[in-house]
């Protein structure tokens, strides 16, 4: 009654190191497979990342925020174009937000708009105003912003940083600056620019919903 037993025990020391041999196979196979696989992933984001985490605006508590992974193949032209485009936007919604709010709080200038008699205070504030400008001030409004985007607000003589527009004309004693104060300036623009794209997109969505963010003023 032994000697079956002791077969059986027999017939199951190979079966048991064949599966252990697979196992071990299967298991280098894997272990290769993380290894190189993900690991060159990995790498090349994170050099990706790393090309422009010490960039100007990358700040806590975000630091550098690239969601849509506009900049993740790490161009550093793409990334020059990108911080153009938001400084100027940045510089443009700035103006707009002023704008804003000096005209909802009823300042306007003297005169008239036009010859026909409309005066400056005739014009509402908001986006009401654009309704109400006559054509030809319309006309006039986009000629100026025309010439300034031709003539003014670009880099002509090799600026200092992205977004210089001095061109040797005017400087604001920025030459007098060292180099920490430039960079904290530079920051301090930067971050005021995303605070304004934000605030008049704001300042326009609730106007179209009637909800004014402005305490005293009723749409």
């Amino acid at each position: 009654r032994n000697q079956p037993h002791v077969l059986q025990l027999r017939r199951r020391k190979p079966l048991t190191y064949r599966n252990t041999m697979k196992l071990a196979v299967l298991a280098s196979l894997v272990a290769s497979a993380v290894a190189f696989a993900p690991a060159n992933t990995v790498s090349k984001s994170s050099t990706s990342l790393k090309a422009f985490e010490d960039e100007l605006g990358a700040q806590p508590p975000l630091g550098f925020y690239d969601p849509l992974g506009l900049v993740a193949d790490g161009d550093q032209a793409k990334f020059d174009r990108l911080r153009y485009v938001e400084i100027k936007h940045g510089r443009i919604s700035m103006l707009a937000v002023a704008g804003y709010l000096v005209t909802e709080a009823g300042i306007r200038l003297p005169g008239n708009i036009e010859l026909s008699g409309t005066t400056f205070a005739d014009i509402p504030g908001g986006l009401k105003a654009v309704s109400a400008i006559p054509g030809g001030g319309l006309v006039q409004l986009f000629a100026f912003i025309g010439f300034l985007e031709i003539f003014v607000m670009k880099d002509i003589t090799g600026g200092e940083f992205v977004g210089d527009f001095r061109n040797g004309f005017i400087d604001y004693g920025w030459g007098s600056f060292d180099e920490d104060t430039k960079l904290e300036k530079r920051a301090i623009e930067l971050n005021q620019g995303r605070a304004a794209m934000m605030g008049i997109l704001a300042l326009m969505v609730h106007e179209k919903l009637g909800v004014s963010l402005i305490p005293g003023v009723e749409y």
